[in-house]
């Protein structure tokens, strides 16, 4: 008997796939515990929906972060700081003021935990990559000058 899945199943598979399960296990587990439904074409019809309205979404996703991605891309980004003697900081710049400094300057709300850089001690000018989304990067350059 054919089902689709309603939840992960051990052994079985996962979570909107369509198997072929046997007609006992099907009948006498799958369907009163509410794991699976009859495949019939209503349900198929329903799963394949659902998979382009998921597939859409990742498309669009996508497309957007590719956006933001070319309007990052090679943009330099200023902070200030202060120092002490020899141009070393007090404390350091981290992915938190890059990203809250990326969202006022551009209005593109990044996460800090998407921005990977080095420590930043001391003044100069810094790579940084900003993580958009799924296989979607963008390079930045951050320069910090004295407050």
């Amino acid at each position: 008997m054919k089902v689709i899945l309603k939840q992960d199943v051990k052994g079985l598979g996962k979570k909107g796939e369509l198997v072929n399960a046997s007609d006992g296990y099907a009948r006498n587990f799958l369907l009163p515990k509410n794991l699976a439904v009859e495949a019939d074409a209503q349900n198929v019809t329903e799963m394949k929906n659902a998979e382009a309205s998921k597939q859409f979404k990742y498309d669009t996703e996508k497309a957007a972060a590719e956006a933001q991605a070319k309007k990052l891309d090679g943009k330099t980004f200023t902070l200030t700081a202060k120092a002490g003697a020899g141009g070393k900081l007090f404390g350091s710049i981290t992915a938190k003021d890059i990203a809250l400094k990326i969202r006022t300057d551009t209005s593109i709300n990044v996460d800090k935990r998407k921005v990977s850089v080095g420590d930043i001690k001391a003044f100069g000018t810094y790579n940084a990559t900003v993580k958009l989304f799924q296989g979607v990067e963008a390079e930045i350059k951050v320069q910090v000058t004295e407050a």
